[in-house]
């Protein structure tokens, strides 16, 4: 299984990376986790557009999920599209995503009131339920944020990839990165007192899920722009004696 970082950083981009937005391949299948600000423009640099097979969402942020309009325009209004991407392609997204990705797509509210991009994207609504796609299984776990969130755990050729999507400290995360190869591990901010309940991890924070689920690699991502991502990343190793590293755009890794 592989991992490439199409982007990483948190809440908007940076100067160095698109906002969030992972592919996944094993064998001929290929996946990818979120779809944020740019992540489109650098997945093309991998892989065409039209040969992934899913496309998962986390929650419904934009920094996770804003190029989707870019896709539906490839996807709906390409001249010569192969032949391998006619077919409707699979979105797993919590329940309201094709009215967010309508409203995205459509610039108003006549347009709004007639957009169905059923004709390009099979919505699936995200669940706890566990799903098949080709070589990968994907199990979705509920995770604390300001809106329905989700982190996915997913399996291929043995191996186990975390992605906790954004969240802050929750129960569900040591059962979301239980013995997981890699733990990819939302790392907003430094450490601070009274950091706000639900909304983001720290890098002691996700460094503590890494150590109580007994993951074997720690990537730490969605890093904000302002933060400084050498203190997160200490803070990270200080509390976690595994694998630890900041993520960088464009880079590939092995599962």
């Amino acid at each position: 299984m592989k991992l490439t970082i199409l982007g990483c950083s948190g809440s908007f981009p940076g100067p160095d990376s698109p906002s969030s937005g992972y592919l996944l391949e094993s064998g001929d299948t290929r996946i990818a986790l979120d779809l944020g600000n740019g992540t489109l423009g650098a997945m093309q640099r991998f892989i065409d557009p039209f040969a992934l097979d899913a496309l998962l969402f986390s929650h419904l942020h934009p920094d996770h999920c804003a190029d989707f309009g870019a896709l539906a325009v490839l996807r709906r209004y390409h001249p010569n599209p192969p032949s391998y991407g006619t077919a409707r392609l699979p979105v797993i997204a919590p329940e309201e995503a094709p009215q967010r990705f309508a409203a995205l797509y459509a610039p108003s509210a006549a347009e709004r009131a007639e957009t169905d991009l059923s004709d390009v994207f099979e919505f699936i609504p995200v669940s706890a339920d566990p799903v098949r796609i080709g070589p990968f299984e994907v199990q979705a776990v509920p995770v604390a944020h300001l809106c329905e969130s989700w982190g996915y755990r997913v399996s291929a050729e043995g191996k186990v990839l975390a992605y906790t999507g954004d969240t802050g400290p929750c129960p569900q995360l040591a059962d979301l990165a239980a013995d997981a190869d890699v733990l990819l591990s939302e790392a907003s901010w430094a450490d601070f007192p009274d950091s706000p309940e639900g909304v983001h991890l720290s890098g002691r924070q996700a460094a503590e899920v890494a150590k109580t689920a007994r993951a074997r690699r720690l990537l730490l991502t969605h890093v904000v722009p302002w933060a400084d991502g050498d203190t997160i990343l200490s803070e990270a190793k200080a509390v976690f004696d595994g694998p630890t590293e900041l993520v960088a755009a464009d880079r590939t890794y092995d599962i």
